[in-house]
């Protein structure tokens, strides 16, 4: 006979795992606004979400329609040949990779929130005697934190501050410390930082990863937006260290931010053959798949590098905006500011009654450390998503606070 827990044990249990997370940024922010109004008698600005609002790249819809049918048919779980191929090419390109194989090294994804949360549960062993841990920066794109501990590792947070030049430090963890670390996650460039991990940094991770056994994670939605230098990758680097296999290393990216299609839900997640074949095997049970027809337009984005050229110049044309009439300095990556406040909740409630504004709490992406102290606290991001003219007006308006 199989033994089946009750009903109340399995809730128990799940209760019990969903409850070390805490509520999603947006979804304290709508509570931090609830019954309060924005001013009405300015233009309401949005820039409390990383969502980009640039014009639909002019592929999209003849893409969509010449493949419209694909919507009555399966598609794979892995991605068609024909989308990994394109992202395979993208990645040669952009990385200038030798070698990186569509069929064993490159997947697609829905977008990088679910290649980033999956991947952990398809690398970390739940049932191992120790919870091993996932380090991950603070402040952070929440995934990171609700993959490790849905997935049953332990989340070692590594502050992101002013003093480390909002790096995640890697020099002062102890031997004891990586010798349990199952998995690493990057973000470069940072959300919600701009910080960007250089040839050195990606170096010292990798040495460390190839000596004490884990596995790196980067998140790279970012890749294509920077203000000065092209970012660095992981798979490139690897490939500089001799690691023409990638091993140990994945990467994640998505059209959401290059091509500004949030809504497309398309990324990639690629490196590593067995740490491939691992999260396929996930995914063959999850099933999250792509529809045919939106494979065809992801495939098409990969491709074509001059939209994206074309977001960048006005994303750099935002920054320059912005920072002329804010003042300090502008970050490398991304397209988010990233303010020092006195009180974050404060300061985010008046913009929204005041200045008709939109942002996000620093606090709200971070969580508190071993001693009480979480690194997001006393700054607000605020996103440069809908052009130049919105970005001065922006800072304007906050400068007025």
């Amino acid at each position: 006979m199989v033994n089946v827990k009750s009903k109340k044990t399995i809730d128990k249990h799940e209760q019990h795992r969903l409850d070390q997370l805490g509520e999603y940024p947006f979804a304290r922010l709508r509570k931090l606004l609830d019954r309060l109004t924005p001013n009405p008698e300015l233009e309401f600005i949005d820039a409390g979400a990383g969502e980009p609002r640039l014009p639909l790249p002019s592929f999209v819809q003849p893409t969509l329609d010449a493949h419209v049918s694909g919507f009555s048919k399966y598609p794979t779980t892995t991605g068609n040949d024909f989308l990994r191929e394109s992202i395979a090419a993208w990645l040669q390109r952009r990385f200038g990779l030798k070698a990186i194989d569509a069929n064993s090294q490159v997947l697609s994804a829905n977008g990088t929130r679910e290649a980033l949360f999956a991947a952990a549960h398809a690398l970390i062993n739940p049932n191992a005697e120790k919870k091993p841990w996932v380090m991950m920066p603070n402040p952070m794109y929440q995934i990171y934190l609700g993959a490790a501990i849905t997935a049953g590792g332990k989340p070692y947070l590594q502050p992101c501050t002013q003093a480390t030049g909002f790096a995640p430090d890697i020099d002062g963890i102890s031997d004891d410390v990586w010798r349990d670390t199952a998995l690493v996650y990057v973000c470069s460039p940072s959300n919600p930082t701009g910080w960007v991990a250089d040839q050195d940094y990606y170096t010292k991770l990798l040495e460390l990863a190839e000596k004490f056994d884990f596995y790196v994670l980067a998140d790279e939605c970012y890749s294509e937006i920077y203000y000065a230098d092209k970012p660095t990758g992981l798979l490139e680097v690897a490939q500089n260290m001799g690691n023409a296999d990638y091993k140990r290393c994945l990467v994640m990216n998505s059209l959401s931010k290059r091509s500004a299609l949030p809504g497309l839900r398309s990324g990639l997640i690629a490196g590593d053959a067995d740490l491939i074949q691992q999260f396929a095997k996930l995914r063959s049970y999850t099933g999250p798949a792509t529809p045919l027809p939106l494979q065809h337009v992801a495939a098409a984005a990969w491709a074509d590098e001059s939209h994206v050229q074309q977001h960048l110049n006005v994303y750099r044309d935002s920054l320059d905006a912005f920072f002329k009439v804010y003042g300090g300095d502008i970050p490398a990556g991304s397209f988010f500011v990233w303010l020092p406040v006195e009180d974050e909740e404060t300061f985010v409630r008046k913009a929204y009654q005041e200045q008709a504004i939109k942002l996000l709490p620093g606090s709200y992406l971070g969580t508190e450390d071993s001693r009480g102290i979480n690194a997001g606290s006393g700054y607000v991001r605020a996103a440069l998503v809908d052009g130049v003219t919105k970005a001065r007006e922006l800072a304007l308006r906050l400068k007025s606070l």
